[in-house]
């Protein structure tokens, strides 16, 4: 099966995945009838029947399109454990119409990705109530998130009008399941990009070696469990991405991460976009995070530009809100209460919309070619 990447950062890459490998990462649709995935279409049918009378069986909505993982997989693991899969009817993405094909259908799961969804879920969802005729959500029981950060924000506001179960999973194209977080009921609860490890995920340092919980040191996340063939007509490519390490093949997509103490790990983002400022690595991630925070601001992307002093100086390409009256001081303001002040943008580059590709992911290209028309550097 090929699994197309996102193109974050250039053109889509085929990840080519041996349905057996896809199997595997069914894992946790199987554990609450305490069995492991089947390798055969007696025992795939025998649980589906057992989660079917367990009233276990999920009804997904495929809120991204079918080629993102985050759709594309947990459609399949669904399909395969006797579920059943909808997809939206319009070509575009429509929240009245999410939510509506939610009630009609009493689904029980949504797969979104991140704040590319949240934000015109939630503001739809505040629409309705406010006319007195909310939403019916009495089906749902999860929203599942992978592909983009999703904010504590937006989680809290979810959880303000029905007590779900929020699984923001982290994973890619070339590596899901790589660490999840789970939030279940109260709102106070919710984090941003907070994850468990994956039982066959490490951090590991660009020179191999295991990243110890609390060092303080930076790795990518390096996932042993399912891993695929590689890439479609790029050696050299899947060389880099899955290399085998003391005897074990890995999957390393470039995610950057540090271990805290208790063992989870903080996302960093993908080192390829990383912003190298007075010698100081800067994810771009983190500072969109920052800036998303602000009620004003809609979306964001932040961007490296070149620098004679500094080598590059952050810069964040944004659209905000309607009416939206706000300084450019004032927002690098806020984003200095949520991050160090030397990760704060140096320009604020505002547009009508920030483009993204269909799969909700950010276009960095797109935003690096915007900074440089509107300042001028290149």
């Amino acid at each position: 099966w090929f699994l197309y990447t996102g193109g974050t950062t250039g053109n889509p890459k085929a990840v080519m995945w041996p349905q057996a490998e896809l199997q595997k990462s069914a894992e946790a649709f199987y554990r609450p009838l305490g069995q492991s995935v089947p390798t055969t279409v007696e025992a795939a049918i025998a649980a589906a029947v057992e989660l079917h009378e367990r009233n276990r069986t999920t009804r997904v909505l495929a809120g991204a399109p079918l080629m993102h993982g985050t759709s594309g997989i947990v459609s399949l693991q669904v399909l395969m454990t006797g579920g059943a899969v909808a997809t939206l009817p319009s070509r575009s993405f429509d929240a009245k119409e999410l939510w509506e094909v939610v009630a009609h259908h009493r689904l029980t799961m949504l797969a979104i990705v991140g704040e590319a969804f949240s934000r015109p879920m939630l503001e739809e969802l505040d629409r309705a109530k406010a006319t007195g005729d909310p939403h019916d959500l009495s089906s749902l029981f999860q929203i599942m998130s992978s592909g983009v950060m999703w904010s504590k924000e937006s989680k809290t506001r979810f959880l303000e009008h029905k007590k779900l179960t929020l699984l923001d999973t982290l994973g890619s194209s070339e590596s899901p399941g790589q660490g999840s977080q789970l939030t279940k009921g109260d709102a106070d609860q919710a984090k941003t990009a907070k994850f468990e490890l994956g039982d066959t995920t490490v951090v590991i340092t660009d020179d191999g070696r295991i990243v110890e919980p609390g060092s303080g040191e930076r790795g990518r996340l390096a996932n042993r469990g399912v891993v695929p063939l590689g890439y479609f007509k790029d050696e050299k490519k899947t060389a880099e991405t899955f290399p085998t390490i003391n005897g074990v093949r890995y999957s390393i997509p470039g995610d950057y991460a540090t271990v805290e103490t208790d063992g989870t790990i903080t996302l960093l983002g993908r080192g390829s976009v990383s912003i190298n400022t007075g010698g100081e690595k800067i994810y771009p991630e983190e500072v969109e995070e920052a800036l998303k925070s602000h009620p004003d601001v809609i979306d964001c992307n932040v961007v490296g530009l070149p620098d004679e002093r500094w080598g590059q100086t952050v810069n964040a390409v944004l659209s905000l809100e309607d009416g939206a009256e706000i300084s450019d001081g004032d927002l690098i303001a806020h984003a200095r209460t949520r991050i160090a002040a030397y990760k704060t943008p140096k320009r604020i580059l505002r547009v009508d919309s920030v483009l993204r590709g269909p799969n909700g992911k950010a276009d960095y290209t797109w935003a690096k070619k915007t900074a440089e028309e509107i300042t001028g550097i290149s």
